[in-house]
Order: C-alpha cells, then structure tokens, then sequence
C-alpha cells in the first residue's frame, strides 16, 4: 500500500508544481507564491505521515528549494 501512496503523493505534488509553473508563466506572482509555499508545506506533511520516501522527499524538497531561490525578489 505504501507503494500507492508514493504514487499518489507524488501525483498531487506535480499538480501543485504544475500550477505553480502556470503562475510563473503568467506572471501571476501572489498565487505563485501561494502555491510555492503550498508546494513546501505539502511535502512536509506528505513525508511526514509516510506518503513519501526519502529519495522523493529530498527531490520535492530540492524542488521547493529552487524555487523559493528563484522567486525570492519575485513581488509587486
């Protein structure tokens, strides 16, 4: 079952990313903060209660990192 729930983690790990990148691209820069914090959050909590292992865990986390890097002087 853990399997599934890797699966499953990962899956709505990528849809946060996915909007998060729509965001950037839009240039929307509020939502995209939101969903980059979103994004560190929910892997915290996902690794946390076993969802994630730890070679997927330190990739969204490396993930999250990055962006947070990039979008450091990213505001109105």
């Amino acid at each position: 079952m853990k399997l599934f729930a890797g699966m499953r983690a990962n899956k709505e790990l990528k849809t946060i990313l996915h909007e998060l990148r729509q965001y950037l691209s839009n240039n929307y820069k509020e939502p995209a903060h939101r969903a980059k914090e979103r994004l560190i959050a929910r892997t915290e909590e996902l690794y946390a209660d076993g969802s994630l292992s730890e070679k997927d865990y330190r990739e969204w986390r490396a993930i999250g990192e990055e962006y947070s890097r990039q979008m450091m002087d990213y505001h109105h």
